[in-house]
């Protein structure tokens, strides 16, 4: 399969995990999704990073979010692995990792990338909106972890920006200023949309405080 690309539907695809047999879509719900790939089980940096989720659990539920992980190793040696994450990392698993043995999900998120490796999945993240729509995806090298501040920096900019015409400038964090979408000129729908009001560094660039503040 091609790569999916922003804006794309998620594929949708049954698989086991080590929370049972998932049906993505179902189990997904109405929820925004975090799909992350890894290289193997047992393996250091993604250890680090399965127990950073976990600790996680509370900011991703606030953003009604659901993460899940994938690796290529099967159910048996997931469960394994958690137990390991749990004890070196502080924290519990709380969330599945699919047993992608046969390669199906590797292959429709096109997460085998031989000329990195022609069996481990690379280290990729999608964020899935709840109608199911790829909003970003961003791959690491293996050696390289993830930033899940990164992540959850993403989910909060995307979704405010779903709800106001605002976008977010570099480096935003929650309860920053936001930017003025250009397409937006209508002064009197700005000035409901705004009641704060803005400031015009120029007449492109325009900065309010954000809305849902």
């Amino acid at each position: 399969m091609a790569t999916l690309r922003l804006g794309d539907t998620a594929p949708n695809f049954t698989q086991d995990s080590s929370e049972g047999p998932i049906d993505f879509y179902q189990w997904a719900g109405d929820a925004w999704v975090v799909l992350f790939s890894h290289p193997a089980d047992f393996t250091p940096v993604c250890t680090t990073e399965l127990g950073k989720t976990a600790a996680l659990a509370s900011e991703f539920r606030k953003r009604g979010v659901k993460p899940i992980a994938i690796s290529v190793d099967p159910v048996d040696k997931h469960k394994e692995w958690i137990a390991d994450i749990d004890d070196t990392q502080n924290t519990t698993v709380n969330f599945p990792i699919l047993a992608d043995a046969d390669r199906k999900v590797a292959d429709l998120y096109d997460l085998i990338h031989p000329n990195a490796s022609t069996t481990a999945t690379v280290r990729s993240v999608f964020i899935i909106d709840p109608k199911k729509v790829v909003r970003t995806t961003i791959t690491y090298p293996a050696s390289t972890g993830r930033n899940f501040d990164e992540i959850l920096r993403v989910i909060d900019s995307l979704q405010l920006t779903d709800s106001h015409k605002v976008a977010t400038p570099a480096n935003w964090r929650d309860g920053d200023e936001v930017v003025i979408v250009p397409s937006l000129q209508d002064p009197d729908e700005i000035a409901q949309r705004f009641p704060k009001g803005y400031r015009a560094v120029r007449p492109y660039l325009r900065l309010t405080p954000q809305p849902n503040r």
